[in-house]
């Protein structure tokens, strides 16, 4: 299997809203794949509709290579964005019944769950309710109950939405192991930082468009570097440099000048530097400073307009 998720052409129209506009993408078989966008881009309406939970209006959907979810249903894990579980059962009976209906027998459901609460840091919450549980560590329940039947397809809407910093860190460190054992992991997320460090691959939706497809380095070519200049010079030397297209400025500590250029396009940091030094500017501190994610979806979705 090459490909664990095909999408070709995919329109998905409720009434005369246009959720989701012509959208083609593909995961490959063991990678973890970002599915970005801001709120509202159609980012859950498009995984509901790979799940078969949620048919298109056209376009052709395949999951594991078949063309409906609902025969390879017992190999797709999912945890969606409106998080439930029966709050009176245990951890250890939520996972085994959720298991149950992946076809996994009670007590091998059982002992899966006890060993992935155990890894999680959950050992002693297995046999309070969950009611009793605080709201991170009843999502890692339900997070384990997307897993526990092994699935070679796992989709997590919104994951790591309530999580504190470290319950996102091992969240991560939970994606990454899936991946490594063979599994294709998909999760949407508006949070650009948990894309950056864990995604082979990242999909940009803005209202129901796509805008990008392919390797996080590819998205971050998009958006301009930028260069950090201190020292005593005034702030409109290094906005008359060429290649400079917008200037931030700001007091330094030592009561000089602070200033954080964007590159315009096509300018290259070392031409800035060079015409900086050629008006003999009185540099301090020089620093470049690549792009990131979120600057990449800040200029791909057209976030930044007013």
């Amino acid at each position: 299997m090459q490909n664990a998720l095909v999408l070709d052409d995919v329109t998905k129209r409720y009434g005369a809203f246009l959720a989701v506009d012509r959208l083609s993408f593909t995961a490959r078989a063991g990678s973890i794949l970002g599915f970005l966008g801001p709120n509202g881009a159609g980012k859950t309406t498009t995984l509901r509709m790979a799940l078969g939970l949620v048919s298109p209006t056209s376009g052709r959907v395949e999951v594991l290579e078949h063309n409906d979810a609902a025969q390879v249903r017992e190999r797709i894990g999912f945890l969606p964005e409106e998080r439930g579980l029966y709050r009176r059962m245990t951890p250890v009976d939520a996972i085994a019944f959720l298991a149950s209906l992946k076809g996994v027998p009670t007590a091998e459901g059982r002992r899966r769950a006890r060993k992935l609460l155990e890894a999680q840091g959950l050992g002693e919450a297995m046999g309070r309710q969950i009611r009793s549980l605080s709201k991170g560590m009843a999502q890692k329940v339900q997070l384990l109950s997307a897993l526990v039947h092994e699935p070679d397809l796992v989709i997590l809407d919104e994951p790591f939405s309530g999580l504190d910093p470290v319950n996102q860190q091992s969240l991560e460190s939970l994606i990454r192991d899936l991946a490594a054992r063979g599994a294709t992991v998909i999760f949407s997320t508006h949070v650009m930082q948990h894309a950056e460090r864990l995604c082979d691959h990242v999909v940009l939706l803005a209202a129901g468009k796509k805008v990008f497809d392919g390797a996080v380095d590819a998205a971050r070519a998009a958006a301009p570097r930028s260069l950090l200049l201190e020292g005593r010079f005034a702030a409109a030397d290094v906005e008359s440099l060429g290649g400079v297209e917008k200037l931030r400025t700001e007091e330094a500590e030592d009561g000089g000048c602070r200033c954080i250029a964007t590159l315009s396009a096509g300018a290259t940091t070392e031409e800035v530097i060079r015409s900086a030094f050629a008006k003999d500017l009185a540099i301090t501190r020089l620093e470049v400073r690549e792009p990131s994610l979120h600057d990449a979806f800040i200029v791909l979705t057209g976030s930044g307009k007013s």
